[in-house]
């Protein structure tokens, strides 16, 4: 006999698995379904680390989604026993006419932010392993840092198991059909029967429902390189070395410190070509490993000839300017989409589970900048 849920949500990630958590709260039953299990080196949750920190310019409402996040990662960590955060601090570079920063800093300031304003010369002097000559600004996010993040949907997904919610391994097929869902059916052959369906499969969105979001949602190839530091050197482990952002680069690099005995860590956040989550090549390309070599030998010379460690190939599943989607699904009245991370969603995992679990639970006002009629078919990237 087959158990009906109140809820299904369909993707272990960050943004199902907290979506998941303040459901099953609620006491209703909830079933969470992945196709490779949950912080799984294919999602864009499974990698080792994940900068969280405020700054997003003057949007003021992802600065607020990351303010509400911090204190339920540490709530989480707490009532696992173990702290997956390191407070490394989060520095942004950039020129003083940079307007990006210049408005964060304005903002931070307004929202009593623990953050500090540094000159170009006392970047160079606070960090000299790091040369920035183009630098003129730098704003330290004091209490910023790194998540550990698939250990971090690892925990939260073990947490979510002692709470009654029901875990089923399986690639779910695409709905047809108009009004409501019923079921679904999975690729081990399973039929999952549910009251409302949640559909947070990051990037395998626009395969599941390829009509409707196949030019909405763009899963781009994104790679990640940890490099060697020097034998006997503290120069890149916090706190001599901060996660940073090169934010008026062309590339935006974004680097992390040595976490864990891992490596230097370092991408370009540029967005990369068309990627398919589940067959394209995951190893990284000769070209890649000589542009970053390129600009560390500018900006972090120490370890321009540095030996790679470790690399990783990953996504990023963007929506059009790199808002979030969070919406009902227009043609099936019972369910619901949540996607679009689009590089930065990790760390607002836990507001999008309060949020989305509200909109559900208690009809609550809905982000006009996350529905799906907000959606463009191109893409212009605005937020960072």
């Amino acid at each position: 006999m087959s158990t009906t849920f109140d809820f299904a949500v369909i993707g272990a990630g960050v943004f199902g698995a907290w979506t998941a958590k303040y459901l099953r709260d609620s006491g209703a039953s909830v079933v969470l379904v992945d196709a490779y299990g949950p912080g799984n080196s294919r999602s864009s949750s499974g990698g080792e680390t994940r900068i969280i920190r405020l700054g997003y310019g003057r949007d003021e409402l992802y600065t607020r989604w990351a303010m509400r996040s911090f204190p339920l990662w540490r709530e989480l960590f707490d009532h696992t026993g173990h702290s997956l955060f390191h407070p490394t601090g989060v520095l942004w570079l950039a020129e003083h006419t940079d307007p990006h920063l210049q408005g964060m800093w304005e903002l931070l300031q307004g929202l009593n932010a623990k953050c500090e304003k540094l000159s170009g010369d006392e970047v160079r002097k606070r960090y000299p392993q790091l040369h920035f000559e183009d630098v003129t600004l730098g704003v330290l996010e004091l209490e910023s840092g790194v998540l550990l993040a698939r250990q971090a949907v690892q925990a939260l997904t073990a947490q979510l198991a002692k709470a009654g919610v029901e875990y089923r391994a399986g690639a779910v097929a695409p709905p047809r059909g108009e009004g409501k869902l019923v079921e679904v059916n999975t690729s081990a052959g399973q039929s999952i029967s549910a009251g409302t369906f949640v559909f947070a499969c990051g990037a395998w969105l626009p395969k599941v429902f390829p009509n409707l979001l196949s030019d909405r949602i763009f899963p781009t190839r994104q790679e990640v390189f940890f490099f060697g530091p020097p034998p006997g050197s503290g120069d890149f482990n916090p706190p001599r070395m901060p996660a940073w952002l090169h934010h008026t680069h062309p590339d935006r690099p974004y680097a992390l410190p040595n976490l864990e005995n891992r490596g230097f860590k370092i991408a370009l956040d540029a967005h990369g070509p068309e990627f398919d989550p589940d067959t394209d090549s995951r190893l990284v390309s000769q070209y890649s490993v000589e542009r970053v070599r390129s600009y560390l030998t500018r900006h972090v010379p120490a370890l321009a000839e540095a030996p790679v460690v470790e690399t990783r190939v990953c996504q990023y599943e963007n929506t059009w300017n790199g808002d979030f989607l969070i919406d009902r699904h227009p043609g099936l009245t019972n369910v619901w989409l949540v996607g679009g991370g689009s590089g930065h969603g990790f760390k607002h995992g836990p507001a999008v589970g309060e949020y989305l679990s509200a909109l559900i639970l208690n009809n609550a006002a809905a982000e006009p900048r996350f529905s799906l009629s907000s959606k463009q078919r191109k893409q212009a990237r605005e937020v960072y």
